[in-house]
């Protein structure tokens, strides 16, 4: 079966094959499949693989500031923990300074993984990338970094 040929501009001259939100969610489709591929066996959305993975890096904090880290909002990243800690990855526990606030931390059997997580992210980046030679690499993520 052959794709159908490219659409041409109406008179406005706008084709959505050339704009960025487009393309920008058919790169993400492709990358959630491999993602998906990568982690299946660990059960785990992106959203929840960047919030362990921040976790890591960060050590224990509130949960606003978590999703402040990760770039969700507030409603997100309080379902995020909630599943989280139903699996067993992080622990909630009252923060030392201010017993208000809930802080969250990785469990032992998320330490357990991060290393397993960091290998995959990494063949899963260098999946997504690998249409590209290294300088497109190098030059993709730059311009990326200049719009986010």
């Amino acid at each position: 079966m052959s794709l159908p040929d490219r659409p041409q501009a109406d008179e406005t001259g706008y084709l959505l094959d050339d704009q960025i939100g487009y393309l920008l969610r058919l790169a993400n489709q492709r990358h959630n499949l491999i993602f998906v591929e990568f982690l299946k066996d660990e059960g785990l959305t992106p959203t929840q693989f960047s919030t362990l993975l921040r976790l890591a890096e960060a050590g224990p904090c509130s949960q606003n500031l978590l999703g402040r880290l990760i770039a969700v909002d507030v409603a997100t990243i309080k379902g995020v923990v909630e599943r989280l800690a139903a699996k067993d990855l992080v622990t909630l526990s009252a923060d030392p300074d201010d017993r208000r606030r809930t802080q969250i931390d990785l469990s032992r059997a998320a330490r357990a993984m991060i290393p397993r997580l960091h290998r995959a992210g990494a063949r899963i980046t260098e999946q997504t990338l690998a249409p590209l030679g290294a300088r497109e690499r190098t030059q993709l993520l730059r311009l990326i970094r200049k719009i986010v």
